[in-house]
């Protein structure tokens, strides 16, 4: 089945099941109108509707159906009683049945201004950092239970080496040189990674398209949107993780570094951050730059990957 048809039946089954949504939202859910944007991943089917408050004014919604474990519970846990300055959506109305299925689903507010990603602005990775640095803290008031995944490094490094080579990929020689000296240096970074802190929840999915705002695309906070891929972790994945969507287009982090800036948002909120944290992102670009050509199929854009050679070779220059 292609994307497009499994998410037409994801579209076919919600709308059969919105009414008894709005049955369970006792009537003040409007009719609605389903979408999918070109950054949506995952098979939650979206729509868009309009909810009745208590003093009987009309909020723009969005409801969400079905959506997964991780995002039904951190969407409820960080919702702080005050819905105008919360750094997640506010929740509306929600359930994990729906007409006998084990079917979870939300209705949260609809943002004004977003998601960040639909144009550019230099405030854009402050302003996400700080975002990124206000769930940190609200998140932290929850026990970590989780296991941290375990990342394969260096199958990934082995198969990745292969791919250069299979898909003879530009700047082969480079390609193969830069891997060489990083498998040479592998099991000493990688059990440097395995050594961090992991006692804290990550977003796991921080990106521009996941940020909106109540208050305008160029100012005012951020909210994050999307939490099914909340786990735990270390903080520089999340700094990296957004950094990596800008590797292509590095006129983007000339003015500000999401690494720099996620550090010194959590600073200003009294979160930790360890004196070693610049080599901690050094070893994480290193990886997952050397990884990239594994991915070629998903991430194998000529640009991208001429960008995760370069990181991988500064990278590697950083950590002698």
């Amino acid at each position: 089945m292609t994307p497009d048809a499994h998410s037409a039946d994801h579209r076919s089954l919600a709308a059969t099941l919105a009414p008894l949504v709005a049955e369970s939202c006792g009537g003040r859910l409007g009719p609605v109108t389903w979408f999918r944007t070109d950054w949506q991943r995952g098979g939650a089917a979206t729509g868009k509707s309009r909810y009745v408050l208590d003093d009987g004014s009309i909020l723009p919604v969005i409801l969400k159906l079905p959506v997964n474990r991780r995002e039904y519970l951190w969407t409820q846990r960080l919702q702080n009683g005050d819905p105008r300055n919360c750094v997640v959506p506010q929740l509306l109305a929600c359930g994990e049945t729906l007409g006998g299925y084990d079917l979870a689903w939300i209705v949260i507010e609809a943002f004004p201004h977003g998601p960040l990603g639909l144009h550019w602005h230099d405030d854009h990775i402050p302003r996400l950092a700080q975002a990124a640095a206000q769930f940190h803290l609200a998140a932290s008031r929850f026990l970590v239970d989780q296991v941290p995944t375990s990342e394969p490094w260096q199958e990934m490094l082995a198969a990745a080496g292969q791919a250069i080579k299979t898909n003879h990929t530009h700047h082969e020689q480079r390609w193969s040189v830069a891997l060489r000296t990083m498998r040479s240096r592998s099991d000493k970074l990688i059990r440097e990674w395995n050594e961090r802190e992991e006692s804290q929840w990550l977003h796991g999915d921080l990106h521009l398209a996941n940020a909106m705002s109540r208050i305008g695309a160029d100012t005012g906070p951020v909210c994050l949107i999307d939490l099914a891929e909340v786990h735990a972790g270390h903080w520089v994945e999340d700094a990296i993780y957004l950094e990596r969507q800008l590797w292509a287009m590095p006129e983007r982090l000339k003015v500000h570094k999401p690494v720099k800036d996620l550090a010194s948002a959590r600073r200003a909120l009294g979160l930790p951050v360890e004196a070693d944290y610049p080599r901690l992102a050094a070893i994480r670009r290193a990886l997952l730059a050397a990884t990239a050509p594994r991915f070629i199929k998903s991430e194998g854009r000529p640009a991208y990957l001429e960008a995760c050679l370069q990181r991988l070779e500064i990278a590697l220059n950083e950590l002698k």
